[in-house]
């Protein structure tokens, strides 16, 4: 069984890799432009641990708890070339100080309240927290995010915190549109991007845009996305719990 997920893993990756070189190269840019960012909520640890083993050293958990489990149990067998943990999920402020160690990206920083908090932790750390701002750019009530004409007003504030490097955005489309209105969301997002880096302050980045997951990642690199979530497309045909 185990040589059998392996195998069907490899050949995933292998083919949502093709999906992305592909999206790149029409939108003028090389597969190494594109981060794939595995997403293993849907997985054990076991499948986890294989997923690297392929070859993915990206991987992203939606909730904290599971990320801490998951970053204890997976033994990494290459550490000159470390996995690279992303909290993609909402943080809850308690849970900063344990996922700040763990990670080298948060996508999900949808408040200046939690960006404050991440920048106290940095601090006692004494390392900068990289970090992406999560707009809700679909206005959907059941998400979390900055509204689209939040951002900039709060730079000022944003720009003070030492111990954080805010690099890009971050989006998810809406639950309940098409692949056309999931493009246009991309765009919007993309486009607000460029119009805040502007207007940003020196010490705020803004060259990361993540989004796109299964169903609509090779779009979202249409639309200029630089990191995209991937995680039914690469566990497809796989059984959910090792044996």
């Amino acid at each position: 069984m185990t040589t059998e997920i392996n195998s069907q893993l490899r050949e995933n990756l292998a083919k949502v890799r093709a999906n992305i070189a592909a999206a790149a190269r029409r939108s003028g840019r090389q597969e190494s432009d594109i981060a794939l960012v595995g997403v293993t909520k849907t997985v054990e640890a076991k499948i986890a641990q294989m997923l690297v083993a392929a070859g993915c050293r990206d991987l992203g958990e939606s909730r904290p708890q599971e990320l801490w489990a998951k970053a204890t149990a997976i033994h990494d067998p290459s550490p000159e070339n470390a996995i690279r943990w992303h909290m993609i999920g909402h943080l809850q402020r308690n849970k900063v100080r344990r996922t700040l160690p763990l990670v080298s990206l948060i996508h999900s920083v949808d408040s200046l309240r939690l960006l404050e908090e991440i920048d106290r932790e940095a601090r006692t750390l004494e390392r900068p927290a990289a970090v992406l701002l999560e707009v809700n750019i679909s206005g959907d009530q059941t998400k979390h995010g900055f509204g689209p004409n939040e951002v900039e007003p709060q730079f000022s504030e944003m720009a003070k915190l030492e111990h954080v490097t805010i690099q890009g955005l971050m989006c998810m489309a809406s639950r309940e549109g098409d692949l056309v209105q999931a493009r246009r969301e991309f765009a919007t997002l993309r486009e607000l991007r460029d119009r805040l880096q502007r207007t940003a302050p020196p010490n705020i980045r803004l060259t990361e845009l993540s989004m796109g997951m299964s169903g609509d990642y090779e779009i979202a690199i249409d639309e200029g996305a630089t990191m995209v979530r991937v995680g039914s497309a690469l566990v497809e045909g796989v059984v959910r719990t090792a044996t």
